[in-house]
């Protein structure tokens, strides 16, 4: 049996892992201290891990699926990228913001999702599910900066750098800036991106719920 993408579909499978073990831990920590913010984000990274690995599997397999298997991954992959997205934001809102605001700017993120979800049913383009991801990751961006100049959060930080790295990592794969004939720029972005992974997980375990 002959991959398509081998390297695509290794460092996806990696990303995959990555956002699981990220996850998991996240979980654990967010579950057993009672913080919603710190658990959303552990769904966040769920909603990754998926879309890695039906994204890998396209790349992998796609000289051996059907087209219309390919076509439910890629589905599936768009979905879980907008879920994530939702979680993320929720999570940021979660500890950003107070109650009474929270209640009202919640409306976002469900508004965003189901938006997304009846576009993505008629569309296939990948910009529309970046258009989306970079709409949650300037929120992110906005809110936590906000928090570490209002209290100096230490999750701020790390939080700011991952959705820096986030938007480094898909301006090199937009730039289709490539390594060598077989580490392209998809390899590359996901390379980068397990590095904004990281980023993120270190500042969802700081995560506090206002």
């Amino acid at each position: 049996m002959s991959l398509s993408e081998p390297t695509t579909m290794g460092t996806d499978y990696v990303l995959a892992s990555l956002c699981g073990f990220f996850a998991w831990r996240l979980w654990r920590v967010g579950n057993g201290a009672g913080q919603a913010s710190v658990c959303a984000w552990a769904a966040g990274f769920v909603c990754f891990g998926m879309a890695s690995l039906a994204g890998g599997t396209v790349h992998g397999f796609s000289m051996v699926f059907g087209e219309a298997l390919l076509q439910e991954l890629w589905k599936l992959t768009a979905y879980a990228i907008g879920l994530a997205s939702f979680f993320l934001l929720t999570g940021t809102l979660s500890a950003c913001l107070l109650p009474s605001v929270r209640r009202v700017a919640m409306l976002i993120p469900y508004t965003q999702l189901i938006l997304y979800a009846f576009w993505m049913a008629t569309h296939d383009d990948f910009r529309y599910v970046i258009y989306d991801y970079a709409f949650t990751n300037l929120g992110i961006l906005a809110l936590h900066f906000r928090a570490g100049l209002a209290n100096r959060t230490m999750s701020a930080l790390w939080l700011v750098g991952g959705v820096l790295l986030s938007f480094f990592a898909a301006a090199v794969q937009a730039g289709g800036v490539s390594l060598h004939r077989h580490f392209n720029h998809n390899d590359l972005y996901h390379v980068i991106q397990m590095g904004g992974m990281y980023l993120f997980y270190r500042g969802a375990l700081l995560l506090k719920d206002c």
